[in-house]
């Protein structure tokens, strides 16, 4: 095989939040290319119309001038971001300007790094070889079942799965300088199934993992949804808990309308905490909405946010914990605001 087993997120060499917050420039910003999807999966609020329809939130492709504002905004930062993610939760491929929304940003000189995470359906030869030309770093590919009926049991859409393990295997070929990683969920196969899916993938791709299902949507009960237990998290790593969300001090959320989230999980648009289209990005990212929600992170208070309180991301997915910082943090950032 000659994949590594490497989850997507790159867990070794990050950086110690707490030596760098405040931070002037965030890290990463994730931007929505389109907040709808192929796809109806069940371990997914996107995948449910009805669900969306409730929460009267807008649902579509993101507009080409929004998104040239967006990366023009990014000059009043003093640094480049590390990461521009081009996802959020919808199908990012179903926006066809996503090759020009790449070339866009790496023109800008604003952006060191671009990835996105796709079911990998919609890809195309002439798309992935568009979306590799325009620079993209990494795609990341979410694998969600291993033949045509488990596509249609997990997703309830027909999909080709011969001519799926094509278009990946296409995109690997020609893949450049472009990072190809694939992941399945382990919760939905059995253990001749992993086999299968190593031995199918492992030699068109550059990583490739198996990863369990997380409860990381806010109020979306996926065991539920799914009829399936988590036990682990999502990199097999320990179930743990924190006070302190780590991601509002290094990334900020766009969504599809330009509405901006606090957390890149806000599906149903509880956590707004400004508006690209009438903002700039720097504002947002001093503004006094993103200050409260840090302040009440560092004292404790998170878990009184009935959004917020019981986050599965924290939990399951956390990478990064800056509770035993928290006072120190704290103080620092209220300085910063005079």
């Amino acid at each position: 095989m000659k994949a590594k087993i490497i989850p997507r997120i790159n867990l070794e060499g990050r950086t110690p939040l707490q030596t760098v917050i405040p931070l002037a420039t965030p890290y990463i910003l994730y931007v929505d290319p389109a907040s709808i999807c192929n796809f109806r999966c069940d371990f997914c609020p996107t995948g449910d119309k009805d669900l969306i329809a409730a929460t009267g939130r807008w649902q579509g492709r993101m507009e080409w001038d929004l998104y040239r504002k967006v990366i023009d905004d990014l000059s009043a930062f003093e640094r480049p971001l590390k990461v521009l993610r081009l996802y959020k939760e919808g199908e990012p491929l179903l926006n066809k300007k996503m090759p020009d929304m790449i070339r866009y940003a790496k023109a800008s000189g604003r952006v060191n790094y671009i990835d996105t995470t796709t079911n990998g359906e919609p890809l195309t030869p002439d798309l992935s070889l568009a979306l590799i030309e325009a620079g993209l770093d990494k795609i990341n590919i979410s694998v969600d079942g291993l033949s045509d009926e488990q596509f249609m049991r997990f997703t309830k859409t027909n999909v080709d799965f011969d001519k799926y393990v094509e278009k990946i295997s296409y995109l690997y070929e020609n893949r450049g300088n472009c990072e190809i990683v694939v992941k399945t969920s382990g919760d939905m196969l059995s253990e001749e199934e992993k086999k299968r899916f190593f031995e199918l993938f492992g030699d068109i791709c550059d990583r490739i993992f198996i990863e369990n299902f997380a409860p990381c949507w806010p109020e979306f009960d996926v065991e539920e949804r799914t009829g399936i237990e988590i036990r682990k998290g999502i990199y097999d790593n320990p179930i743990g808990q924190v006070d302190t969300c780590p991601y509002i001090f290094y990334s900020l959320s766009i969504n599809s309308d330009g509405t901006v989230s606090l957390c890149f999980l806000d599906w149903a648009r509880k956590l707004i905490v400004g508006d690209a289209r009438t903002q700039s990005l720097i504002d947002i990212w001093n503004g006094a909405e993103l200050h409260a929600h840090r302040v009440a992170n560092l004292t404790g208070a998170r878990r009184r946010n009935p959004t917020c309180g019981a986050c599965g991301q924290l939990s399951h997915c956390l990478p990064d914990n800056i509770d035993p910082y928290a006072a120190e943090l704290l103080a620092r950032i209220q300085a910063g605001r005079g």
